[in-house]
């Protein structure tokens, strides 16, 4: 399976599943026979976007969060099983917020360890092209 359709199909089952409702750090059985068809770095970066969703979601700000892309306004920094994103950004509601983030997964990059976030502006419309960002 190529890492196109592997990254599609995880995205498919994110948005169809109810992963606001459950616990933290907890995925669906579905959404990990999905993750572990990726090579393991990319395993690691999909799984904390899918947890940045879940946290954002159950946070305070009313964000309904459908897309996370960690490396759109800066590279992330990957060491072992740590990954941070300086330049990540969430789309809420048809709008994109700059994120940032630190995540630790365990070993097989399933399970998060540790994982923290700062919400940061909205982002206007017109540097959407520029960060490749889309409706």
């Amino acid at each position: 399976m190529s890492l196109k359709l592997a990254v599609s199909l995880v995205a498919a089952v994110v948005a169809t599943s109810a992963i606001a409702a459950a616990p933290a750090h907890a995925i669906d059985s579905n959404i990990a026979r999905q993750l572990n068809k990726l090579d393991p770095q990319e395993r690691r970066e999909q799984r904390c976007d899918i947890e940045a969703m879940s946290q954002i979601a159950k946070a305070d700000g009313g964000f309904q969060p459908d897309k996370v892309i960690a490396y759109s306004r800066a590279d992330i920094v990957e060491q072992g099983n740590d990954i941070r994103a300086p330049g990540a950004v969430f789309r809420s509601a048809g709008d994109w917020y700059k994120l940032k983030f630190k995540c630790r997964t365990g070993s097989e990059g399933l399970d998060i360890v540790s994982f923290d976030y700062k919400i940061g502006d909205k982002i206007p419309r017109s540097e959407w092209d520029r960060l490749y960002l889309y409706d």
